[in-house]
């Protein structure tokens, strides 16, 4: 769980704020790399990654068991402009905003500068798990080996799930990226997370198919200027207009509530 205590790693004197029932933390992108490399490195314990958005804190305030998920993450960051304009609504100072995406391609320009480490990728389909490795294989060559597993849909069966959970520890990865819809991927990770054999656990979703390139990422003006979400609505409008138009006012709705009252 995100530490609210005083912490030799921190340089900010709050690691997080309170959103809707959740800590969303403080820490910029560069330390939270630096403490994920020291888990790798056996220097810190081990290290989960997770993501907050409008929509899946609007999903945690009515799930517990999610909620406790994204609490339970040792790094849980503000992905997307919509939590810090949430925040500064209510008087709230919520940063940096950290992508999941650049998460991932900070950590694994760290990972490929150290010797002999393996990172598995679960979830998604085979073709995106074969591009994903093909891609690996050359932006990153000093990445010893890459896993992958492509999990059934739908819920598992413990028989899946101990299956899924040896197969990853047999690769022994220094890095775990799942890429599971939320709020699957978060809870998926918080009750297995005692049995996986990972450093560092990332539940990174959508990056599986950025990474792949078989879902472009916004231009990089659109991601500079917080409006990845309308590019993703333009491309995506039967999955994405849920979350734009019923969780976003219902998030900004619940902060409201909380802080101004009923």
């Amino acid at each position: 769980m995100i530490d609210k205590t005083n912490n030799p790693d921190a340089s900010t004197p709050s690691l997080s704020v309170p959103l809707l029932g959740v800590q969303i933390g403080t820490r910029s992108l560069l330390e939270l790399i630096h403490r994920a490399l020291d888990a790798i490195e056996g220097k810190k314990n081990p290290v989960t990654f997770a993501c907050a958005n409008p929509h899946s804190l609007v999903v945690a305030h009515k799930d517990p068991y999610f909620r406790a998920a994204l609490n339970d993450s040792d790094q849980l960051v503000a992905d997307g402009v919509g939590i810090v304009l949430g925040g500064k609504l209510v008087g709230l100072e919520i940063k940096p905003r950290i992508a999941g995406a650049d998460y991932f391609f900070a950590l694994m320009d760290g990972v490929n500068n150290l010797t002999g480490k393996r990172v598995f990728f679960l979830g998604s389909t085979d073709l995106v798990l074969n591009r994903i490795k093909t891609r690996v294989d050359k932006d990153y060559p000093e990445i010893e080996a890459t896993g992958t597993l492509s999990p059934p849909f739908g819920t598992w069966p413990q028989e899946e799930n101990d299956r899924i959970i040896r197969t990853i520890n047999a690769f022994n990865p220094d890095v775990l990226w799942v890429g599971m819809t939320a709020p699957k991927q978060e809870t998926w990770v918080h009750t297995h997370r005692s049995k996986l054999n990972a450093p560092v656990i990332g539940s990174i979703g959508a990056v599986f198919d950025f990474y792949a390139e078989t879902q472009p990422r916004a231009p990089k003006w659109m991601l500079e200027n917080g409006l990845e979400w309308l590019y993703r609505m333009a491309r995506e409008p039967r999955r994405m207009w849920r979350r734009n138009f019923i969780s976003s006012p219902r998030f900004l709705a619940l902060l409201l509530r909380e802080h101004l009252g009923n």
